[in-house]
């Protein structure tokens, strides 16, 4: 297994997530903002490694595999604990979207490889905005500093699941032909 810079920097977003947990459910006023700090260093570990392979060309197949992973995990987890936290379904909903939206990609991918047309539902800049959107609605429901910026971040995680829907429609439609061929 190579090891690496961006690797290291993946590994590291992994061993966050306890971190992450352990700090969302600690019963003091400022366990919010540590456990949204540690969820926001770890989004940035995950813009970090993808930028540090390709700048120090340190791309590898086991980095390509263990990348998005830890991206999904990462935001699972968070979105998990978050449906726990609100309780409401104006929260689950677009969650389960989220988290569905995740489960077709990956096996709509997984698919293509198999038939050779991988490309054809590479990462688009939809994906980039809407994980850009979710990362930054995600901190602030888990902060929750103030009424304000709660409702903000609602909105802004709402708009993240408009985009996760628009991005689930590209990646069918791009691959829909293949879908549909018998």
């Amino acid at each position: 297994m190579p090891f690496n810079l961006p690797i290291a920097l993946t590994f590291f977003r992994l061993l966050l997530l306890p971190v992450f947990v352990v700090f969302f459910y600690l019963p003091y006023n400022w366990a919010p903002f540590a456990a949204a700090f540690v969820f926001w260093l770890a989004a940035i570990t995950d813009a970090l490694d993808g930028y540090a392979a390709r700048k120090l060309g340190q791309l590898t197949r086991f980095g390509a595999f263990l990348d998005p992973v830890a991206d999904k995990v990462m935001v699972v987890t968070a979105l998990v604990l978050l449906v726990a936290d609100y309780n409401s379904p104006w929260m689950t909903l677009p969650a389960l979207l989220m988290i569905g939206r995740e489960i077709v990609i990956s096996a709509l991918r997984e698919w293509m490889a198999e038939i050779g047309k991988r490309g054809a539902v590479a990462v688009s800049w939809i994906g980039k905005y809407k994980t850009a959107a979710q990362m930054v609605a995600i901190i602030g429901l888990i902060w929750k500093p103030n009424a304000f910026l709660i409702d903000l971040a609602y909105g802004l995680f709402y708009f993240a699941a408009i985009l996760t829907f628009w991005s689930m429609m590209s990646y069918i439609m791009a691959a829909w032909k293949d879908l549909t061929a018998e």
